[in-house]
């Protein structure tokens, strides 16, 4: 697993980016090590924004969980049909919702105007948000009567971990794509980018991820202790309050941060595998299903002695699939955005055959398989979901789980002021 510290130097680069350099007059000429005696009457303006940078008291360990990279039999490119069907059920809502909410006559025609997708991943579905996002911003601009050569100029960030397969995703770049590609590493529950330098932030599929696994589900002498389980579904109600804690305090900062780097008016897009309205119990949606399964695969292979109970006992999968509530309670604590839209979505019930277990088995295998092997030893993978395989056939999953989603619109206020 790797590590993510808060980017401190950004940090102090945006207290001083906008107004150091004229208010110190560097000269431009200085050689790199001469001497060079800050005036008096301008110390005080380092001090002050040396002052008002706050170091937060607790760096948390943000941990990695890269998807299968290349194009394998078991990749992401390859097993990622879900989460593309995600996007396309959503294309036309969020079509919608940028052409009735987004004010472009904020954003000056002649800037370049961005959009990033945080947790792209390494398959094609990144590339079809997108898109979607583009047409639907283009469309905006041309509504304005505006011609060719003053539309804006395109420029799309692709986010995600170091570790995730950058080759793979811009060898698979449209080749005849109308806006300017970057790669941007790191975690999106830290600062990526500059302020208010973004005008539109998608994300796919991936908050669902939680930034680390919280200590007290691996702490023996924790009440949340998830001995004997991998996941939290029907674990105790400790254990899934600590899931559900460390979630909200994800959302927090992703919320925190995306507020900097977003223009006044600007957009946050998400789809998230989720839960409902109806404060039902979610244990029967389908992701915590197909999770239920594979424990009780793990917990099996535990049983014949293939891995240790320790082993067994020491495992979390590093996800959380949040209600719509608990979306809306995030953005009201933030204060920073302005709800456009929740809506739960149903998805269309699968039919179950060996085929779309199949499907289903790979589709985990390619999310999660880093993380399995890395814990319990590549050796034991085949087994592994061969196992998961024959049970999604003979559990009756698409009957048992309800496939639902989330998606999430927000708009950024029109003030910088951050609480």
């Amino acid at each position: 697993m790797t590590s993510t510290a808060y980017p401190v130097v950004s940090q102090l680069k945006r207290s001083f980016a906008s107004s150091l350099t004229q208010r110190l007059a560097v000269p431009n000429d200085r050689s790199t090590g001469a001497t060079f005696r800050i005036p008096p009457g301008k110390r005080s303006f380092i001090v002050k924004a040396v002052q008002s940078y706050k170091v937060p008291t607790e760096m948390p360990a943000i941990e990695a969980y890269p998807m299968n990279g290349g194009h394998g039999i078991y990749s992401y490119a390859k097993n990622s049909y879900h989460q593309g069907q995600a996007i396309h059920a959503v294309k036309e809502l969020i079509k919608e919702e940028i052409t009735e909410k987004l004010d472009i006559t904020m954003f000056p025609s002649s800037d370049t105007f961005r959009i990033v997708d945080m947790g792209c991943s390494a398959g094609p579905n990144t590339f079809f948000a997108v898109q979607n996002v583009l047409e639907a911003v283009e469309k905006k601009y041309q509504g304005q009567g505006l011609d060719h050569c003053r539309l804006p100029e395109y420029q799309v960030f692709f986010n995600d971990h170091s570790s995730n397969d950058f080759n793979t995703l811009f060898t698979s770049l449209p080749p005849n794509r109308n806006y300017y590609v970057a790669g941007v590493p790191g975690s999106f529950h830290v600062r990526l980018f500059p302020e208010a330098s973004l005008h539109i932030v998608i994300s796919s599929y991936a908050i669902q991820w939680i930034s680390h696994i919280p200590k007290e589900l691996v702490d023996k002498s924790s009440p949340a202790w998830n001995k004997g389980r991998t996941y939290y579904a029907h674990a105790g109600v400790e254990t899934i309050k600590a899931y559900a804690d460390q979630f909200a305090k994800d959302m927090d900062n992703f919320l925190h941060f995306r507020a900097l780097e977003v223009v006044p008016g600007g957009m946050v897009l998400l789809t998230i595998p989720g839960g409902r309205w109806d404060g039902d119990s979610d244990y029967q949606i389908l992701p915590n299903t197909l999770h239920d399964l594979l424990e009780s695969c793990i917990v099996d292979m535990a049983k014949k002695g293939i891995i240790s109970e320790e082993k067994l006992d020491s495992f979390n999968v590093p996800q959380y699939f949040p209600s719509p509530q608990e979306m809306e309670a995030a953005v009201k604590r933030n204060g920073s955005f302005c709800i456009e839209r929740i809506e739960c979505l149903h998805d269309e019930k699968k039919q179950a055959n060996p085929k779309e277990a199949r499907a289903f088995s790979s589709h985990v295998r390619a999310g999660l398989e880093f993380l399995l092997s890395e814990h319990f030893g590549h050796e034991i993978m085949d087994e592994l979901f061969d196992s998961f395989t024959r049970k999604i056939e003979e559990n009756e999953v698409f009957d048992l789980g309800v496939a639902f989603k989330l998606l999430v619109v927000l708009k950024r206020n029109e003030s910088l002021l951050i609480n």
